[in-house]
């Protein structure tokens, strides 16, 4: 008989923050955890899933946190912006004031646990995204939990792909999403491919909620070490999924066959990032489909980035030179 633990036993101890990264992503690291160093995001609980009000409390809450956030924005951002209706789903197309070509489009899919992010905070983030790829950006405002579960998110998201296609070639458009939004791009990714759909020139998948059921090893060495993201969305992907198979590949694209057609694809996270293992994982299951994906892990870095620091502009820049480079008409 094996008496032996099944994992690794760790001392009581502090973890550092690095002097290897800039003294910017220092300090954003500092302001997330309180004078014990316990992450500021830990006291925050969601709800039981029955609990419909008590969800809406916090969707309300999130949403005034982001409307504070996006005033320190307001006067930056350049692009035009329409929002119109397709069917059930919102989309704010962003029009840049100096567009590198009009036959090009970015899809941009916001981030939020599924459940968070959209209204002000995807609007404002399309127009982020058209004047930083200087190409018009269709941010998708997609129908969330509790009031619409799994797949009403993803039907929104295919319905804006045949939008879409209906006014760029399939090779002229990217297709990117963070965190949450980046489950939904490779997972409208998936599904296009799985109903005959032409794929996107490239995908941009920046700490990508791909598993659902959580069953990577970052899960577990990264809890609490994510000052952003400390623990577990096990509780925002069951009110997500609502009964469906948190495995199923249109819910946790990283057990999706990529063997039968994948775009190339940019993969981002941090060494500190919750996400890290989903990261990793897809990057090898693209790997071995022979699809090129490129993979990009900075140091220290927590879910979500820096909040600003010089590693956060460096991975914008290289995002740019990735999404520029598979564009059709911009190559």
């Amino acid at each position: 008989m094996n008496d032996k633990p099944g994992g690794v036993m760790l001392p009581t101890r502090i973890v550092p923050f690095p002097d290897s990264i800039s003294q910017a992503a220092q300090t954003a690291l500092r302001r997330l955890v309180d004078e014990q160093g316990v992450p500021l995001n830990s006291r925050h609980v969601m709800p039981a899933l029955e609990e419909f009000d008590a969800w809406m409390q916090v969707k309300a809450s999130v949403d005034a946190h982001y409307a504070a956030a996006l005033e320190q924005l307001s006067g930056h951002l350049r692009a035009g912006v329409e929002t119109i209706r397709v069917g059930s789903a919102v989309i704010h197309i962003a029009t840049p004031v100096d567009p590198l070509s009009d036959d090009c489009a970015y899809i941009d899919l916001h981030g939020g646990a599924l459940v968070f992010g959209g209204g002000a905070a995807c609007r404002a983030g399309a127009q982020m995204q058209a004047d930083r790829l200087r190409i018009r950006c269709y941010g998708v405002d997609y129908r969330m939990p509790p009031e619409h579960p799994y797949p009403a998110a993803l039907d929104d998201c295919m319905a804006v792909w045949s939008h879409v296609l209906e006014r760029y070639a399939p090779e002229n458009v990217v297709i990117g999403g963070r965190s949450a939004g980046g489950n939904l791009a490779a997972a409208m990714t998936l599904r296009a491919r799985d109903e005959g759909l032409p794929l996107p020139a490239a995908l941009v998948l920046l700490s990508p909620e791909v598993d659902l059921t959580e069953s990577g090893d970052s899960f577990q060495t990264n809890q609490w070490i994510d000052v952003v993201l400390p623990g577990s969305l096990m509780a925002n992907n069951l009110l997500y999924a609502k009964g469906a198979d948190l495995a199923h590949p249109w819910l946790s694209p990283l057990f999706g066959d990529f063997s039968k057609g994948f775009p190339p694809t940019f993969l981002q996270s941090g060494t500190r990032d919750l996400f890290l293992s989903n990261t990793v994982r897809l990057h090898r299951a693209l790997r071995r489909a022979r699809i090129p994906a490129e993979l990009h892990v900075f140091e220290a870095m927590p879910h979500g980035g820096f909040m600003g620091a010089p590693e956060d502009q460096e991975l914008s820049e290289a995002i740019e030179s990735f999404v520029h480079q598979h564009l059709g008409a911009l190559s």
